[in-house]
């Protein structure tokens, strides 16, 4: 029984990146002797492991061969006799396609290394047709080596084309989009994700509102400004969709299920970005300002119409920030109306609401008033 570090502790240890997470391939052992050792085993699908110290993951080596469409559509292949190089062929590219053994020996059959040093994302072997999911994976590490000037390489890029004219993107399932995207959308450069998926065309099967130019050039730098914030994922995920209506996005975000604070935040800014635009920044309509504010259900979600607001900014055009502005002004003169002073003056029930809301528009009235004069 052999034990070697694999994939991306190898990876970026070679290039001198903090080693996160360290998974590691059993050569020549059963379940049963992992078991013998103290091993916990946790997959399903096939033999995983967590060390009983350290509670890493060590998986027997495999092999994998196609059966069906999509992530599912594999049988997998677990015993003594597969070798760590039937294993590490079985990877989505080389540079992941590396081992290191207990002795500090690097195994690399598939010129990874050199990969890395040439700065090129690159398949392992023609078995990467076999997972679209590899398309996206391909994509994600591309936004995250960007900043060291990493590519995938123009023989990917083709064998991607192929698989997405050969339709094995559509039987991608929803789920596994998303966590790819979610992934993605926090790496360092997580436009270029989207950027690659377009080149090879999945973004045109996965998000085809995204594809004409206009809509994903703004989608790109919404992006990257969210990012630049430091923004929550919702944020991130709403700014892609800062060019399209309120139906376009909903479908689409429904469509990907995306989790729910995501969708409401991308169907909010759907709504916010053109009624700002169409605000008169020289006479704000009050009445306007407070049903968007009502919108956004801003006195019960104050943390999510804060999350709005940096979007909005991020994607509002430099001449329609002074609409931003009153909104904000708007918001701020809204705080603070107290239902209880109210409700001593004899306001209950459905008045109570109305003299609320009455109050909060006089507020807004007052303080537009202020902020134009």
């Amino acid at each position: 029984m052999q034990t070697y570090l694999v994939g991306g502790a190898v990876r970026d240890e070679l290039l001198g990146l903090e080693v996160k997470d360290r998974d590691w391939v059993v050569v020549g052992a059963t379940p049963e002797q992992m078991l013998t050792q103290g091993f916990t085993q946790v997959g399903s699908d096939f033999p995983v492991f967590l060390h009983p110290k350290t509670h890493e993951e060590y998986a027997l080596a495999r092999t994998e061969r196609k059966q069906g469409h999509g992530y599912h559509g594999f049988s997998v292949y677990s015993a003594p006799d597969v070798t760590l190089e039937e294993d590490l062929m079985r990877r989505d590219l080389t540079i992941n396609a590396m081992a290191r053994s207990d002795a500090g020996e690097l195994i690399d059959p598939f010129n990874g290394r050199k990969d890395l040093e040439a700065r090129e994302l690159r398949h392992v072997s023609l078995a990467f047709k076999e997972d679209p999911l590899r398309i996206l994976r391909t994509a994600r590490f591309a936004a995250r080596f960007q900043p060291l000037g990493f590519g995938v390489c123009a023989e990917t890029m083709e064998l991607m084309r192929s698989m997405v004219a050969e339709g094995e993107v559509e039987h991608l399932v929803a789920e596994r989009v998303w966590q790819e995207i979610q992934r993605a959308l926090h790496e360092n450069s997580p436009g270029t994700f989207f950027q690659v998926l377009r080149d090879c065309g999945a973004l045109a099967v996965l998000i085809p509102e995204l594809q004409p130019e206009p809509h994903f050039r703004a989608a790109i730098n919404a992006l990257q400004c969210v990012h630049a914030s430091d923004g929550s994922t919702a944020e991130r995920f709403a700014a892609l969709f800062c060019a399209l209506d309120e139906a376009a996005s909903t479908k689409r975000t429904k469509a990907l299920k995306a989790p729910n604070d995501c969708q409401q935040l991308t169907r909010l800014l759907a709504i916010f970005i053109p009624a700002l635009k169409q605000l008169d920044s020289e006479r704000p309509d009050a009445d306007t300002l407070l049903g968007l504010l009502e919108k956004a259900d801003l006195w019960r979600r104050p943390e999510r119409f804060s999350l709005l607001l940096n979007a909005v900014e991020c994607t509002l055009e430099p001449k329609n920030q002074r609409q931003l502005d009153i909104l904000k002004c708007a918001a701020d003169a809204t705080q603070g109306v107290d239902p209880k002073a109210l409700m001593e003056q004899g306001f209950l029930g459905k008045e109570l609401g109305n003299a609320i809301q009455t109050v909060r528009l006089a507020r807004i009235t007052q303080a537009i008033c202020s902020s134009t004069s």
